[in-house]
């Protein structure tokens, strides 16, 4: 699996072996690939059945990106994989999610998902085959479901990186089983055994698996440009990028000799053919942040960031919090009917005791702003929540600290709410996203001079040649293709 960035945690049961084997002899199983007897808390029907319910939980959360030509692509080469692979009997699925994260990752029971993100950092054909692979791999050699074995998954509150105090955390809307399958992370030596089915997998569908080296040496680069803030999802808990590449190029040129592949496929152009248009990035329709304003086009609101604070996007919520974690703001969609009947509902979804309540117009809308508190054994939470009525929807606007600190934050929290207003800004409301654009080369050039050609900015150079897996210095014939991004 490519982790996803949020943050999770496991926490172990333990108890003696001797009981254990006792009370799980009966889960033994034959390990797919490796032949071996294992230990493990479920037949496959209950994997398959885990997947199917992950499914719909995982696309919920993320959305399908909807491009045919691209779905057909990975859908026909998963199922020509699934067939060489040591679990072919499995009904597969491979899905494209709506992310402009780096990521790839399989839950049990044969589904494989590749965010928008992975699939527009790949540079031919060879590249994806190898991460399928992969990920197919996970499901191949029953990775979850040896985790599952091993750990019980648990949620920490983490927004954007920050870790909030652990009382905050319960308000943040927690994830779904099927998320949290879809976000645990494996050991190393599972990802290296991943690594070489993956080596396998693509080889005997006739790729060049040296391609996936190169590939991991891409997401490094971008890893080091950014400063480590944000590692590639592929190389998070991952073996080392070194380590990998030596491996890797060994295994494929073993493989490459055992099945006598003599012009293994890269298929560099009809992949960038194939991604053209491709959105990159983050989607403005999905929300963005600009100036310390969140603006959100389709549903056409906006309101301000506190300076400093972190901001998580999220399906279910709009998360804020300081650096500190000593506070949280939300934005959640409170459902509809009367604004006093909303807030019974809140008070009692949360188990809190209302201090004082008032009826407020924030900018020609009608809102009801809540102070109430949850007493805890280690003190008490207090909440400043807003929730305003707009084009026939309650949003909440939630803030929330420990009443000993809540005095240092309510500015903040009031200067948020009073700042939810309705989006007018064409400009923000028709903002588009970026996308990829296949560019033919018209003379031999240097990639920079490339990427000077088309009227890229030079502050995106590096970014550029990260994003086709070149160097600005390196030489680029005339006629072949090479990505830029445009909106």
């Amino acid at each position: 699996m490519i982790p996803n960035p949020t943050v999770m945690k496991t926490s172990a049961y333990i108890m003696p072996f001797s009981f254990a084997c006792i009370l799980f002899l009966s889960g033994c199983a034959m390990n797919p690939v490796t032949g071996r007897k294992q230990f493990v808390m479920m037949s496959e029907g209950q994997e398959i059945g885990m997947g199917k319910e992950s499914d719909p939980q995982i696309i919920a959360f993320f959305g399908s990106y909807e491009d045919p030509r691209l779905q057909k692509f990975i859908n026909e080469k998963g199922q020509e994989m699934v067939k060489v692979s040591h679990r072919s009997k499995l009904a597969y699925e491979f899905k494209i999610v709506d992310s402009p994260v780096i990521n790839a990752f399989a839950v049990p029971g044969g589904y494989v998902y590749f965010t928008r993100g992975i699939m527009a950092h790949f540079n031919n054909e060879a590249e994806f085959a190898g991460v399928l692979g992969h990920e197919i791999g996970h499901i191949t050699a029953r990775h979850s479901v040896i985790q599952q074995r091993n750990a019980m998954l648990g949620q920490l509150g983490i927004i954007a990186g920050v870790m909030l105090v652990p009382e905050l955390s319960q308000f943040v809307e927690p994830l779904s089983a099927g998320m949290q399958l879809a976000m645990m992370s494996f050991g190393r030596d599972a990802e290296r055994q991943s690594d070489k089915l993956g080596v396998e997998y693509s080889s005997r569908i006739g790729y060049d698996a040296t391609e996936m080296a190169g590939f991991f040496e891409t997401l490094e680069r971008q890893d080091k440009v950014a400063g480590g803030e944000k590692v590639p999802e592929f190389l998070s808990t991952h073996p080392s990028p070194e380590e990998r590449n030596t491996t890797v190029a060994k295994l494929a040129g073993e493989w490459k000799t055992k099945l006598k592949l003599t012009n293994p496929k890269v298929n560099r152009e009809s992949y960038l053919k194939l991604i053209d248009g491709l959105v990159i990035g983050e989607d403005p329709k999905q929300g963005f942040v600009e100036n310390n304003f969140f603006y959100h086009p389709v549903m056409k609101f906006q309101f301000s960031i506190p300076g400093g604070w972190k901001l998580q996007n999220t399906p279910q919520q709009v998360q804020m919090a300081p650096e500190n974690g000593e506070a949280l703001l939300m934005l959640t969609l409170a459902g509809k009917g009367g604004l006093d009947e909303t807030a019974s509902q809140m008070l009692q979804q949360y188990q809190l005791t209302l201090v004082e309540s008032k009826k407020e117009n924030i900018n020609g809308l009608n809102s009801i702003l809540l102070i109430a508190d949850q007493k805890q054994e280690k003190g008490t939470i207090r909440v400043l929540s807003a929730l305003i009525e707009y084009e026939g929807n309650n949003y909440s606007l939630m803030g929330i600290s420990e009443l000993s600190k809540f005095a240092n934050y309510q500015s903040e929290f009031l200067f948020t709410i009073r700042n939810f207003k309705k989006l007018t800004d064409a400009d923000k409301i028709n903002r588009k996203p970026e996308v990829v654009r296949i560019k033919t080369i018209p003379q031999s050039m240097t990639a920079q001079a490339a990427f000077q050609s088309f009227n890229m900015p030079a502050s995106r150079y590096e970014e550029l040649a990260i994003l086709n897996g070149m160097l600005l210095t390196d030489k680029l014939s005339k006629g072949s293709l090479i990505k830029v991004v445009e909106k």
